[in-house]
Parts: structure tokens; C-alpha cells; sequence
């Protein structure tokens, strides 16, 4: 009877072998599982649908906040900051102008 120690074990020959999971196999036919929000017969469950609208809600609020029309503010005053925005920036503009032209 011999002991095999841990340094004294004959390497094992083996080989890589794909997953079944992998579509690319051919022969193995996808699983048709539902959708986890949804039942057997394809019908959306309430609590899928809440998240779905809550979530284009909150799309809607914060694209609109982006844009800068949410809230208070009027199509006016939105006119007037991107007026004095645009003020503030030629007269930056011309003032580095002026100071390029000093040197």
C-alpha cells in the first residue's frame, strides 16, 4: 500500500468543457422561462407596472429639470437668463480680447 503525499500526485488529464447556459451550442434548446414580472400567461403583475410608470414619471421630472422648465419659471424668465448668459459671456470675451491686445 502506498501513500500519496501531496507532491507525489500524477497530474489529471482533462479537458475544458463549454456550459450547456451557452446558446452558441448546437443541438441545446433555450429555456422558455416567463419573465419574472410576469405570469404563466404572459400578463404583467402589478407591482411590474407601478415600477414601470413611477419610473417614466421620474424620467419625465428630471429631463424636464434638465432642460430648465420645471418648476415656477416662465418661458420668459428661461429668455432672460440665456440673454444674460450670453451677455456675460461676449463681454468676457471682450475683455480677454482687450487684455491679448495690451501685452
Amino acid at each position: 500500500m502506498t501513500t500519496n503525499q501531496p507532491g507525489d500526485q500524477e497530474p489529471l488529464d482533462a479537458e475544458i468543457v463549454e456550459s450547456p447556459e451557452s446558446s452558441d451550442s448546437p443541438g441545446v434548446p433555450a429555456a422558455d422561462l416567463p419573465e419574472p414580472d410576469y405570469s404563466e400567461g404572459g400578463v404583467p403583475s402589478f407591482d411590474f407596472v407601478r415600477d414601470r410608470i413611477e419610473n417614466r414619471y421620474n424620467t419625465s421630472v428630471g429631463a424636464q429639470e434638465l432642460a430648465g422648465i420645471g418648476g415656477p419659471e416662465t418661458i420668459e424668465s428661461l429668455d432672460k437668463k440665456i440673454a444674460d448668459r450670453d451677455k456675460a459671456a461676449k463681454d468676457k470675451l471682450a475683455e480677454i480680447r482687450r487684455s491679448m491686445g495690451k501685452q
